[in-house]
């Protein structure tokens, strides 16, 4: 997730311009699902499918607390804030791109790619069936057992194509440290140098936190019990 005004130059330090530009229930969210993914293919590979299952449900409700953030949280966790269109997009490319407070136009669309991809691997494992049809996740009632197991061989498609779009993450995090730019430390601490000219991003309070907490953990905890209310 490639910012702007992420880092600064050699000898850069705290100065009147630092200021938070990551919110901490964006920084949780970053770390967290990074964790996860992790953990996630561990849990897998080591057949702690109970653990996987926890980790995919945490992942879900990261993600539409995440989703509600964009909308309702501070600036530059706003997608409205990040989202270009081509013409920035290619502006940027070219180097045209006036410097921005947060994510710049690629890394905008890379968070989307990130959330899509990660979206479309929890609901994939939410119907999958396993081959004796013993473990299966809370929506496998809604699918065939065929299906379930297709669903199931997507689940595993789908995860390797993350780990390339994870790789190709790591590999713009070396080419801008190469370049002197840090992108890991303003993602810890959530500071970093603003551009000349630019103003500090506005934060969102605590009651949107809670709404989009509460109703994140609300949507979690219903799919993970087959949309049951009971």
């Amino acid at each position: 997730m490639t910012a702007e005004g992420a880092g600064g130059g050699p000898g850069a330090g705290p100065s009147p311009d630092r200021v938070t530009v990551w919110d901490a229930p964006v920084r949780l969210v970053h770390w967290a699902i990074a964790a996860l993914v992790a953990f996630s293919w561990w849990s897998a590979k080591s057949d702690h499918l109970a653990w996987h299952r926890l980790s995919g449900y945490t992942i879900l409700g990261l993600l539409v607390f995440r989703l509600i953030w964009g909308v309702i949280g501070s600036e530059t966790a706003r997608f409205s804030s990040f989202l270009a269109g081509p013409r920035t997009v290619l502006a940027y490319l070219g180097g045209r791109a006036a410097p921005r407070v947060g994510h710049n136009p690629l890394g905008g669309w890379s968070v989307v790619v990130l959330f899509t991809l990660l979206a479309i691997q929890v609901g994939l494992g939410l119907f999958s069936v396993d081959e004796d049809a013993i473990e299966a996740g809370p929506l496998d009632r809604f699918v065939s057992f065929n299906t379930g197991r297709a669903i199931t061989h997507w689940h595993h498609l789908v995860f390797n194509l993350l780990l390339v779009f994870i790789g190709l993450h790591l590999v713009a995090i070396a080419v801008y440290a190469a370049r002197r730019r840090d992108l890991v430390s303003p993602m810890l601490s959530g500071r970093a140098i603003l551009p000349p000219g630019a103003t500090a991003p506005r934060r969102a309070g605590l009651a949107p936190f809670v709404v989009a907490a509460t109703l994140a953990l609300a949507a979690a905890w219903w799919i993970a019990h087959g949309l049951k209310l009971s």
